[in-house]
């Protein structure tokens, strides 16, 4: 959330972004819908809505005629922290350039699952959170090319930023150190070191397999449990799957999972766009990780099917 407000505050203090329109999808996250509301409030822009089918995948057509003269930077998310839905990124920032357009990938549900390489996507800016890796929380990362963060503005003033201070004028520190005010979140920045050497060492392709296996293989015994109903099914997908029992609030199918050891999330996960497109509260989500093993997945069914029993 820091890194998009740092972000979004940024680039409309400098000269970067040329249109006034801003791109984003439905099935963005608060921290990635909220900035840019702020922005456009402050600066002027408009924000333009991407939609999404009944299935939670984006429709690449209709996001292609929202990219034009006057788009001045995409926002999305490369998977959906509600659906898991994977978006087709890198044919997503191929459009917008060759529009002229900035791109900036939300990575906070996929950087644990996926490999992402910044060089080969071609990305303008990238940022996720820390905690989504086995991180500690309060800390992530923005990425950006290192041209467009020259010509930004700082985002906040204090010590370590500045390079002279004086009472008529101040020049700012060179990267990266223009965008860190203050005394750093260093226990986290090792923290958060220490996880990517862990992720590195386990490997991501390795986990991102295991992952998938998980998934798929819930997927499919969800699919046989009658009056269940998915939100979401995207043919590429990672990571999450999130449901609804017919007939019954998600906080009530949560609850119960939880008396039974059960760790899942219900409500709208900090999407309620997402929660509107499709008419419901909230859902039940059950996110899948390298720990995960397939009897969890199997003790999660059948303490599932004695949640429907209870609820009736």
């Amino acid at each position: 959330t820091e890194a998009v407000n740092l972000l979004a505050y940024s680039l409309g203090e400098s000269d970067i972004l040329k249109g006034k329109e801003i791109v984003i999808s439905a099935m963005e996250h608060h921290a990635n819908i909220v900035p840019w509301q702020m922005l456009a409030r402050r600066k002027g822009y408009v924000l333009k809505i991407a939609p999404i089918d009944d299935k939670g995948v984006l429709l690449m057509d209709e996001f292609e005629k929202l990219v034009g003269e006057n788009t001045a930077l995409v926002a999305i998310a490369h998977v959906s922290n509600v659906m898991g839905t994977v978006n087709p990124v890198a044919q997503i920032i191929d459009i917008a350039h060759k529009k002229g357009v900035l791109v900036m990938i939300d990575a906070a549900q996929s950087i644990q699952h996926h490999v992402v390489d910044v060089r080969r996507l071609d990305c303008d800016f990238l940022v996720f959170s820390g905690h989504k890796m086995y991180a500690p929380t309060g800390i992530g990362i923005l990425y950006g090319k290192e041209d467009l963060l020259n010509r930004m503005e700082p985002w906040q003033g204090g010590g370590e930023m500045i390079e002279k201070v004086t009472f008529e004028n101040t020049t700012f520190n060179k990267l990266p150190f223009k965008f860190e005010a203050g005394t750093p979140d260093y226990a986290g920045a090792v923290g958060l070191g220490a996880a990517i050497d862990f992720i590195s060492l386990t490997g991501l392709e390795a986990i991102g397999d295991y992952e998938n296996r998980l998934v798929t293989y819930a997927f499919e015994q969800l699919k046989d449990m009658r009056g269940v109903r998915f939100i979401g099914e995207a043919r590429h997908r990672s990571g999450v799957i999130s449901f609804l029992i017919d007939g019954h609030h998600p906080f009530d199918v949560g609850t119960l999972l939880d008396k039974m050891g059960i760790a899942v999330r219900t409500g709208h996960h900090c999407a309620q766009p997402l929660m509107q497109r499709f008419g419901i509260p909230g859902t039940v989500r059950a996110s899948f990780a390298m720990y995960n093993t397939i009897e969890e997945v199997d003790y999660f069914i059948k303490s599932l099917q004695k949640v429907k029993q209870m609820l009736g």
